[in-house]
């Protein structure tokens, strides 16, 4: 039986909900999904020019760990590109270091300070919001 994942840090989650080809008349079959710890590896790595042992540990995983993460985020990228498909971000096997929100009308992503209780986008001023984490 194989062991369960532990959960991996990412700092902020993508600012997206996901990316469409540009100019293609349509996708080509199902949408790969990039994992908020693939996304925060490919950002930790290529982005700010982290080493891997440097990114492992921001992530809280093992190097080797970090590695296939990355690994598995670029081959998906790859995969979108060459086959023509959409990107969307799903939540994964993550914990985010603060209660991060998005906003359901400008899709604007978010966190609100502890000594604010007013929760509305601070873009639009939406009260239709929901948090990122699962579990809140």
């Amino acid at each position: 039986m194989a062991r369960p994942k532990s959960l991996r840090k990412v700092v902020k989650p993508p600012g997206f909900k996901g990316y469409k080809p540009y100019g293609a008349k349509e996708s080509k079959g199902e949408a790969v999904e990039m994992l908020y710890e693939e996304y925060e590896a490919l950002k930790l790595a290529d982005y700010d020019l982290m080493n891997h042992q440097e990114a492992s540990e921001l992530m809280g995983v093992s190097r080797a760990t970090f590695a296939r993460i990355y690994e598995r985020a670029r081959r998906k990228i790859a995969l979108a590109m060459v086959e023509v498909k959409e990107i969307k971000s799903v939540y994964g096997h993550a914990w985010l270091d603060k209660s991060w929100f998005v906003c359901n009308q400008c899709h604007a992503r978010f966190t609100i300070p502890s000594t604010i209780s007013n929760k509305n986008c601070p873009v639009c001023s939406s009260s239709n919001i929901e948090s990122l984490v699962k579990d809140e």
